[in-house]
């Protein structure tokens, strides 16, 4: 196999590195184009009572299908999985475009979400498989880098779809990056999978998506669709929580489970699944209430408050692709802890200065976040990925973003009913004053959040890079990096 220290484009592993860059922007700029564009959208298709569903029914369709597609990609290989995902996100994108109502393009947008859910997990999961433990933070550097390119790019297009041409072009831009990021993979990425017969675990697959459906929908739309008292809620939480405790049982006896639960008892990967819950809620307390903030309390443009989050899409690829000198010298726990303090400080700016409005502040503030997060995400996940075999990869990788996934779907709840319940208090959402004082309660629990990390961080336990790279635990790990055409054969 290929040694080559070369990261490059023009290396051997190039070519893949670039598809899995444009399949990464396809959930990044998705993520970030539509909301400028949703006036367009309503003022076009009607449905202003549904639009929120926009948002809520993509996240909900793509945290509940990472848990299949992660084990799907462990059990047949990484990529039928992505170039499914992809083909699928390619087809809810043009569906997306052409659709004639509110109701129709929310139904399209859950066929999107169920793309990205393939999408997301599998890019990060081919790059552990392609680039040892030692140059994976640059390449995830190089993938992260992407986010921050599509917070600045992506509201901008979207503004510009909306005023100049047609918003449907937001969902249509996504088919050129679709067919380009597939046909990369196609042509460069090459893997070898043991070929045997597999007992595919869908009663474990079927519960599973019920009852993460039922909770996550829960989470999402209490408080707001509906009062957290009502039947509708009680009813989610009971029936999803019963499920939960059913599939348990069921993959106790599974021959192949589709969420291995001995796996969610190693220290390791528990105190990771946990840091990931913090890096959700902080990211999404930050990108969800910053530009109101900014733009109630500073008169700020929406650009000028979108790029004060930007910092923060900045910060993080920065860090993660120096990340790797960090964790190999002195360990993962180090460097998650060190980032998790920058984090921390940042939260801690952000609210404190929170009480004299500032762009610049709060874009600085931002940055340190990103700066610490950085530090954090890539060696978390890194360390998870290396302390398991190839066919448990792919659900460890999920594992930890759908843990993220939850963590921003928990923030979103907590947060909103801190921040309504300020706001009423203060006059109501007409008033800057209240507005401001919202976003200050709000960041406070961001900071809350971040402190609550930094004692999950102490539960890492302390490991070298050394001791995870071939595998810490005497489980074989394929780490060694390969050239395009040159396949790694799966754990047997």
């Amino acid at each position: 196999m290929s040694t080559s220290s070369n990261l490059g484009f023009r290396s051997d592993r190039g070519p893949i590195l670039i598809a899995l860059m444009l399949a990464t922007s396809l959930i990044a700029l998705d993520s970030t184009i539509l909301a400028t564009a949703v006036p367009s959208i309503v003022d076009d298709l009607g449905g202003l009572g549904q639009f929120p569903w926009l948002f809520s029914v993509y996240l909900l369709a793509q945290a509940v299908s990472v848990p299949v597609y992660a084990k799907v990609a462990d059990t047949f290989g990484r990529k039928p999985v992505i170039l499914f995902g992809i083909g699928l996100f390619l087809l809810g994108s043009i569906l997306c475009g052409l659709a004639w109502n509110m109701g129709s393009l929310i139904v399209m947008r859950a066929v999107q979400g169920l793309g990205a859910g393939a999408v997301l997990p599998l890019t990060t999961t081919i790059a552990a498989d392609i680039y040892t433990v030692a140059e994976r933070a640059k390449t995830q550097g190089y993938i992260a880098s992407v986010w921050a390119v599509s917070s600045v790019v992506g509201p901008t297009l979207g503004g510009v779809f909306s005023q100049f041409t047609s918003w449907r072009w937001i969902f249509f831009v996504n088919i050129p990056f679709c067919l380009l990021a597939g046909a990369m993979l196609w042509r460069n990425y090459d893997e070898s999978v043991e070929r045997r017969r597999h007992r595919i675990d869908y009663a474990g697959a079927g519960l599973l998506t019920v009852a993460l459906t039922l909770l996550i929908l829960a989470v999402l739309e209490g408080g707001q669709a509906w009062d957290w008292g009502s039947w509708q809620s009680i009813s989610a939480f009971v029936v999803g929580g019963v499920l939960l405790v059913v599939f348990g049982l069921v993959e106790r006896r599974a021959a192949e489970p589709v969420l291995p639960l001995e796996t969610l008892t190693r220290r390791l990967i528990v105190a990771t699944c946990l840091i990931g819950i913090g890096i959700g809620a902080v990211l999404v307390g930050l990108t969800s209430y910053v530009p109101t903030f900014l733009e109630r309390s500073t008169g700020a443009t929406p650009i000028v408050a979108g790029l004060a989050v930007a910092a923060l899409t900045i910060g993080w690829p920065i860090s993660a692709s120096q990340s790797g000198r960090l964790y190999m010298r002195v360990g993962f726990r180090p460097t998650a802890l060190l980032g998790l303090v920058v984090a921390t400080v940042g939260a801690l700016a952000l609210w404190l200065t929170s009480s004299t409005p500032s762009v610049w502040a709060t874009a600085g503030s931002c940055l340190v976040v990103g700066l610490g997060l950085g530090l954090v995400a890539t060696p978390t996940l890194i360390a998870a990925q290396a302390s398991v075999p190839w066919n448990e990869r792919a659900v460890v990788t999920g594992t930890n973003m759908f843990m993220r996934s939850i963590g921003s779907a928990v923030g979103v709840a907590i947060f909103g009913a801190i921040a309504n319940a300020i706001i009423a208090s203060r006059g109501g959402d007409g008033s800057a004053d209240a507005v401001r004082a919202g976003s200050t309660g709000v960041f406070l629990a961001v900071l809350v959040a971040a402190v609550i990390s930094i004692l999950a961080g102490l539960l890492m336990p302390h490991t070298r890079a050394e001791d995870v790279e071939h595998g810490g635990s005497g489980e074989r790990v394929d780490a060694v990096p390969q050239a395009a055409g040159e396949p790694e054969r799966a754990a047997g």
